[in-house]
């Protein structure tokens, strides 16, 4: 469901310009999401801040950063205020985290079915994120299964939200 303001809960889906976005559309291409317009994923948390994941480690920042940026806010049909809520206080958890763009490498290994031993644990692991999996594990936290497709916990890309909450 797609949001024009956002609320508590609420995932940001935005673009990332320079080498950055360049290197994650790429990373979501390998991935089967094609080169994207959204590479970006955030969640919105009470009094105007959010929660992203960054290469220096998972931040709580300003949400008024993305003003006059051009970012889709979506959520789950029917997400309550409870759920909303314990999606928020689930995000505080994970300040710090650090940004891993081996996930998306890992997700690939995955999309192309190689044998790699470990890799299920290590894509579900919460001790690194890419934005995608902090938004989708800050949801599992709080109890919003939002993929019912059978993949595999960590197996997110901010594409694959987008192809969920907002077609």
């Amino acid at each position: 469901m797609k949001h024009t303001h956002p609320l508590p809960g609420d995932i940001g889906l935005t673009q990332i310009s320079g080498v950055t976005g360049r290197l994650i559309r790429f990373g979501q291409w390998i991935n089967g999401d094609g080169f994207a317009n959204y590479e970006h994923a955030f969640l919105v948390l009470p009094d105007d801040r959010l929660l992203e994941a960054e290469p220096g480690g998972a931040r709580i920042r300003p949400l008024s950063q993305y003003t006059g940026a051009d970012v889709l806010y979506v959520c789950p049909k029917g997400l309550t205020e409870q759920q909303r809520s314990g999606i928020c206080k689930a995000a505080t958890r994970y300040v710090g985290v650090p940004y891993s763009f081996l996930d998306y490498a890992a997700i690939a290994t995955h999309r192309f079915h190689l044998p790699v031993p470990g890799l299920r644990r290590y894509i579900a692991a919460t001790g690194h994120m890419i934005c995608s999996q902090l938004v989708d594990q800050c949801y599992q936290d709080a109890g919003v299964h939002l993929f019912a497709d059978g993949r595999w916990p960590g197996y997110v890309t901010p594409m694959a939200l987008y192809e969920l909450l907002a077609r």
